[in-house]
């Protein structure tokens, strides 16, 4: 762990910027949420804002889950550079107005936060420890938890920006993107649009995993072409049929080294950067036995609070894992468009949604014909049984 002395030496201390100046430099800097939806830093920003009053000031929530199970990137984050992401939280909660601070860290990482903390006797900044489940790091599962109260997503009404914790304006964001501020803070935001794209400036930290000779966790800019991500983690000679991008809930592409990694490049797959989540599936193995291990996690994985996440994911896996196994019935294909449908925009959160994406990318790229993306025509190819190790 980098000691508060290396840090200082290596960056430098932290510009005494007002909120309003801090606001300012991050939509200049165009920094966008790297927790996975990629929202604008700060609209965030100004509608935590815009709701604090002289009766409820605002709270900020760095959140460090990370229940993407080949997800590395905020354990390697608090691992070499904690007191980054405790600079960020310091910006934000000037940014926003906010007298109350949080961490929600993983267990493994909790003792870590906890020595940074300790150098900074000035910084008043409550723990708490996230289950590593799937949803624990969704914002509202987040607020919940820090609360006291069972860690899943509740269902959207009041946002959590205007009626957060215990009712007060809430700032949850990711750590990735809480360091990237404290940069911003330092060097500016042109400084940090000198990477990335025009339209997605800025790098990403990438958990790559799967059949290369130096898997682990990158940072790159947006705008990286798949064959130089994939050429960072040592990419070797066994070619590769799909990679999975975004994670568990993100979406199959094709091994085209030229494709850009950024949303703007990954748009016409139906996929996303998402939290930097890069798995190569390597050819010959099925994509669709590795894709109903995922769906079979995933829908083990929900709160089961509500109908798409309790009736729907089952539903989804079952037929999945029969189509899978080669043993489906006539209409399977039909079924599981049907279930994607149902299950989509309904839930008290987007776990649906992620499960449903992920099935429509698989039957696509692993050429199943399906109503819902007409420019599949091939049939199902013979799956071998094999034992994939994607968990």
């Amino acid at each position: 762990m980098a000691t508060l002395a290396a840090h200082l030496h290596a960056h430098g201390p932290l510009p005494e910027h007002s909120g309003r100046e801090i606001r300012a430099l991050t939509a200049a800097s165009g920094l966008t949420g790297h927790g996975g939806a990629g929202f604008p830093t700060y609209r965030k920003f100004e509608a935590v804002a815009g709701s604090v009053s002289s009766r409820a000031a605002a709270v900020v929530i760095a959140n460090a889950a990370e229940g993407e199970p080949f997800s590395r990137k905020d354990r390697t984050l608090l691992t070499h550079a904690p007191h980054l992401v405790l600079d960020g939280l310091a910006l934000a909660a000037r940014a926003v107005g906010a007298d109350t601070l949080h961490i929600y860290v993983p267990a493994a990482s909790a003792h870590i936060v906890h020595a940074a903390l300790a150098e900074r006797p000035g910084h008043r900044v409550t723990v708490t420890i996230a289950p590593e489940t799937f949803v624990a790091g969704e914002e509202s599962a987040v607020v919940a938890a820090v609360a006291g109260k069972r860690p899943i997503p509740t269902t959207k009404g009041v946002r959590i920006t205007e009626r957060g914790l215990r009712g007060r304006p809430t700032l949850v964001q990711n750590i990735e993107t809480l360091a990237h501020l404290a940069l911003i803070a330092r060097h500016g935001p042109q400084w940090y649009r000198s990477r990335g794209t025009e339209r997605e400036p800025g790098t990403f930290l990438a958990s790559i995993s799967g059949p290369l000779h130096r898997p682990g966790v990158y940072e790159v800019p947006y705008g990286i072409s798949l064959g130089g991500l994939l050429d960072a983690a040592g990419r070797n000679t066994r070619p590769l049929q799909a990679v999975l991008v975004g994670g568990y809930h993100g979406a199959w592409i094709p091994p085209d080294p030229t494709i850009e990694i950024s949303r703007a490049g990954l748009a016409r797959f139906g996929a996303a950067p998402g939290a930097g989540v890069i798995m190569p599936l390597p050819a010959g193995e099925c994509g669709l036995l590795a894709t109903a291990q995922i769906v079979s996690y995933l829908a083990g994985s929900s709160a089961g609070q509500c109908g798409p996440c309790a009736n729907g994911l089952p539903r989804i896996n079952d037929t999945f894992t029969a189509l899978a196994g080669r043993t489906p019935r006539p209409d399977v294909v039909d079924e599981l468009e049907r279930l994607s449908r149902l299950v989509t925009g309904r839930g008290a959160c987007k776990h649906p949604d992620g499960t449903a994406r992920l099935v429509r990318s698989s039957l696509h790229r692993f050429g199943v014909p399906v109503k819902l993306l007409p420019y599949a025509r091939q049939a199902v190819t013979a799956c071998p049984r094999l034992a994939l190790s994607l968990r």
